[in-house]
């Protein structure tokens, strides 16, 4: 079953499966940070079994001129010993079922260039590709 994170516990649970995705994480510092960005309008969902957080997204429902109201999801990963357990098809119809049922005309996501193994799996959930993902890091 996929519940949305809450709670102080609920969040710190999310943690390792999120680093596998982003490994710049520091531990101490995930769930003030996931809280500063809740308050911005981000979700985050999991899958747990046997106690362990094996499968999380991190997501916002918004509104702009290429999509209308979509869901954007920020952050898909599934611990690397569960992967191909069929935890990410799972994640990614409830997020599908979600936004449906928010009234959301499409989910969106961005994927690392270098991430083939995700591709395909979009690719398999009937995903494609829309546009490009253009950024400039600016310097403090």
């Amino acid at each position: 079953m996929v519940r949305q994170a809450v709670t102080v516990s609920e969040i710190a649970g999310c943690f390792e499966a999120m680093r596998h995705l982003r490994g710049h994480l520091v531990e101490t510092e995930f769930v003030p940070l996931v809280q500063a960005m809740m308050a911005e309008g981000y979700r985050l969902a999991y899958i747990e079994e046997a106690g362990q957080v094996v499968c999380v997204a991190g997501f916002r429902v918004s509104t702009n001129f290429f999509l209308g109201k979509h869901l954007y999801v920020e952050d898909l990963s599934t611990l690397e010993v569960r992967r191909s357990g069929g935890h990410g098809a799972r994640m990614l119809k409830w997020l599908f079922d979600l936004a449906s049922a928010e009234g959301c005309s499409a989910v969106n996501l961005d994927s690392g260039v270098q991430r083939h193994g995700a591709h395909r799996f979009y690719f398999r959930e009937g995903m494609h590709i829309a546009c490009h993902h253009f950024v400039k890091r600016l310097e403090p």
